[in-house]
């Protein structure tokens, strides 16, 4: 965790596959992130998953290193990278998704009070929230389709952060687009609060898109409720953005300190 004082709560981490993930399950990530005074610097949360990963260590993306060196704090999103982290290299991560961590903030911490923005999401997701939670202090913009290559649209979406200060940030406009867009309000300066990047979750939370059911979930497998319900937008997703995570985990494999791993320790049962 590089920026952000978690107010004396203490946070051990372990890298794997380059990134320092919290020791912490999304019940303790979302106390730790509720235990930040509204009015701190801003300081923002990044839920790695398999094609972040990816992104990170084959496509090296130099924007999204330095996004993920400036994060405050990275959980482990999904069940796949874990299973490779344990099985391979016995390190043991807790599971803690973008979802289950907004599920938590908005059922055990956000009171209807508090100041919240919201960086995409629709018209809906806002009603349903604001009636779910008795929500008084929210404001949303929504950028439209292919903003992040129109930097007017990009900036629109910065100044709406800063124009609106809040306590937790939600960027719901998808990886890689919510990720640079929180890099851009963190290093331009004046923001408060903790910005979350964590994808559909809003959506899940108000019941306008359904997760994979428990038993998918417990066994990694939600990326094939997912591909099974919309295959058309999850074919590229899995197969390409994502598959490629076992590649990295080979290479870490043959050369640990690379990544900034420990030697590794051999397969686990």
């Amino acid at each position: 965790m590089s920026q952000g004082d978690v107010s004396a709560v203490s946070c051990q981490t372990i890298t794997f596959l380059g990134v320092p993930f919290a020791c912490l399950d999304y019940r303790e990530a979302a106390a730790v992130i509720a235990a930040r005074p509204a009015d701190a610097p801003f300081a923002y949360v990044v839920t790695p998953n398999a094609s972040n990963l990816v992104r990170l260590n084959e496509l090296k993306d130099p924007v999204f290193i330095e996004i993920y060196k400036d994060a405050w704090l990275h959980t482990m999103d999904v069940a796949i990278p874990r299973a490779i982290a344990r099985k391979l290299f016995d390190l043991h991560i807790p599971l803690a998704p973008g979802s289950d961590i907004t599920a938590e903030l908005f059922n055990h911490f956000i009171q209807p009070d508090d100041a919240i923005t919201i960086i995409g999401g629709s018209d809906e997701m806002l009603r349903l929230l604001v009636e779910r939670y008795h929500l008084t202090n929210v404001h949303m913009h929504v950028p439209p389709m292919g903003f992040i290559n129109k930097p007017d649209e990009v900036e629109k979406c910065v100044q709406f952060v800063l124009d609106h200060p809040a306590r937790y940030v939600f960027f719901v406009t998808g990886s890689p687009r919510s990720e640079y867009v929180t890099r851009l309000v963190y290093q331009r300066g004046g923001a408060i609060g903790t910005g979350l990047c964590v994808g559909n979750s809003l959506n899940f939370l108000v019941g306008l898109s359904k997760r994979a059911p428990e038993a998918f979930r417990k066994r990694g497998l939600e990326w094939l409720h997912r591909l099974i319900q919309d295959p058309k937008l999850y074919v590229r997703r899995v197969f390409v953005d994502s598959m490629p995570v076992f590649l990295t985990a080979a290479k870490a494999w043959r050369n640990p300190a690379a990544y900034g791993m420990a030697e590794k320790k051999g397969p686990q049962g």
